[in-house]
C-alpha cells in the first residue's frame, strides 16, 4: 500500500498521467531511430554531391515544411483529436523513412523531407495541446519538461551509435541502416499511438479557421513572445545546420566524436530540465526564458571562440539553451484559448518558421566567404531578439 501511495505521488510530482506516458513512449522509440541520422544529414547530403550552396537550401527548405505543417497539424489535432492526428502524422512520417531507402539522389532525399517532417512539425501543436488539456496550468511546466527530458534520451544515446555506424559501413551504407531502423521504429510507434490513447478531447468546430481570426485570439504577451522567439531561432538557424561541418571539416573531428558532443549537450539539457520546471510553475515563467534566449545566443559565439580543445564547452552552452524551453512552452499553452488551442499554437509555430525560414540559405552565402560568419551574425541576431524581451515589461502574472 505505501509502495502503490509512492509511485502515486512520484506520477502526480513528474505529471505522468496515461497519455503522457503513450507519448513518452511514442517520442522515445521515434526519437532513437532519427536521431541515429538526423544530425549527419548534412554530410550525407555532401557526400551524394549536394554543394554547400545545396546543402543550406536543404536548411531553408526544412523550415519551409516544418513552417507550412504547423497551422495544418494544429487545425487536425483540432478537427480529429489529439490521438487520430499524431497517428497520422506518424504514417506519413514512415513513408518518408522508405524513400529514403529507395533512393540515392540528394534531390530525391530533400523532396523525402516533405513526408519525414509530418510527424516533428505536424504533431508539435497536437503535442503541446494534448499537454494542455491533460494537466493543469501548475503542472504544464512540469510536464513539458518531462516530454523535452525523454525525447532527448535518445539524442543522448543514438547520435554516437549512429556516429559509429558511419564510421564501421561507410557514411553511405550507414545512412541506409539508420534509415531502415527509423522505418521500424516509426511502425511501432504507429501501433503505440494508434491502440494506447484515451482521446477524450472532444473535437472542435474547425469550420471557421481564417489565420486573422486566430491571430486576434492570441493574447498580447504572446505575440511580444513570439517576436522576439523570431530573432533568437533566426539567429540559430543561420548557424545551427553548419555546426555538423564546423566541427568535422574545420576541427577535423571524426562523426563519432561529433556524435559525443551531441550526446554531452543533452546531457546537460536533462540535467536543467526538472529543477528550471519546478521552479517555473512556482516563480514564473519570465526568468527561465530570459535564459534561455540568452545561450542561444551565446552558443554560435563560442563555437567560433574556442580552441579545438575547449570546443566541448560550446555543446555545454548549447545543452543550457534548453533551461527555459518548458518555461516557454508552458506559457504558450498557458495563454492560448483552449477552444482553439490547437490553432493557436500552430499559428504560432507558422509564424515562428516564416521568419527563420531565409536564415539557413543566409548561413550557406555567408559560410562562402568565411567559415566564421554564419556563427557570428546569428550569435548578433539572437542576441537581439533577447534585448527586445528584456525590455518588454513582465506579465503581472507571477505563473504565466
Amino acid at each position: 500500500m505505501q509502495s502503490s501511495q509512492r509511485g502515486k505521488s512520484v506520477r502526480e510530482f513528474f505529471a505522468l498521467e496515461h497519455n503522457i506516458l503513450v507519448l513518452l513512449g511514442a517520442l522515445l522509440v521515434i526519437g532513437m531511430g532519427e536521431e541515429l541520422w538526423v544530425r549527419f544529414m548534412p554530410k550525407y547530403l555532401e557526400a551524394l554531391g549536394a554543394s554547400a550552396i545545396a546543402i543550406g537550401a536543404y536548411g531553408s527548405f526544412k523550415r519551409v515544411v516544418d513552417t507550412l505543417y504547423q497551422y495544418p497539424g494544429g487545425w487536425l489535432a483540432d478537427k480529429l483529436g489529439r490521438k487520430r492526428a499524431l497517428t497520422l502524422f506518424n504514417i506519413i512520417a514512415a513513408i518518408g523513412y522508405l524513400l529514403y531507402l529507395l533512393t540515392s539522389r540528394w534531390e530525391l532525399v530533400i523532396a523525402g523531407t516533405l513526408f519525414v517532417l509530418a510527424w516533428s512539425s505536424m504533431s508539435q501543436p497536437a503535442i503541446f495541446a494534448l499537454i494542455g488539456d491533460t494537466l493543469s496550468r501548475s503542472k504544464r511546466a512540469m510536464g513539458f519538461s518531462v516530454q523535452s527530458i525523454w525525447k532527448r534520451v535518445p539524442i543522448v544515446i543514438a547520435p554516437p551509435l549512429g556516429g559509429y555506424l558511419l564510421a564501421r559501413l561507410g557514411l553511405v551504407s550507414g545512412m541506409h541502416i539508420g534509415f531502415a531502423v527509423a522505418l521500424l521504429f516509426a511502425l511501432f510507434a504507429i501501433y503505440l499511438q494508434s491502440h494506447f490513447y484515451h482521446d477524450a478531447t472532444p473535437r472542435q468546430d474547425t469550420q471557421r479557421t481564417q489565420l486573422n481570426l486566430i491571430w486576434r485570439l492570441m493574447p498580447e504577451s504572446l505575440q511580444r513572445l513570439l517576436l522576439a522567439d523570431c530573432l533568437v531561432r533566426f539567429g540559430s538557424n543561420m548557424a545551427a545546420i553548419y555546426a555538423v561541418l564546423w566541427v568535422i571539416n574545420v576541427h577535423e573531428k571524426t562523426p563519432l566524436e561529433f556524435g559525443a558532443l551531441i550526446s554531452l549537450q543533452m546531457v546537460v539539457a536533462i540535467v536543467g530540465y526538472l529543477p528550471a520546471a519546478y521552479l517555473a510553475d512556482r516563480w514564473g515563467r519570465q526568468p527561465f526564458i530570459l535564459a534561455t534566449f540568452a545561450f542561444f545566443a551565446l552558443f554560435p559565439l563560442s563555437l567560433v571562440a574556442l580552441p579545438s580543445k575547449w570546443l566541448f564547452l560550446a555543446f555545454v552552452v548549447a545543452g543550457l539553451r534548453e533551461i527555459g524551453e518548458p518555461a516557454r512552452k508552458a506559457r504558450i499553452v498557458d495563454l492560448a484559448e483552449e477552444a482553439h488551442r490547437g490553432r493557436i499554437i500552430g499559428l504560432y509555430y507558422l509564424i515562428r518558421g516564416l521568419a527563420t525560414i531565409p536564415a539557413p540559405l543566409l548561413g550557406g552565402l555567408l559560410w562562402q566567404y568565411g567559415h566564421s560568419w554564419p556563427f557570428i551574425l546569428g550569435g548578433i541576431a539572437s542576441s537581439l531578439g533577447l534585448g527586445l524581451y528584456a525590455m518588454r515589461p513582465r506579465l503581472s502574472d507571477q505563473t504565466a
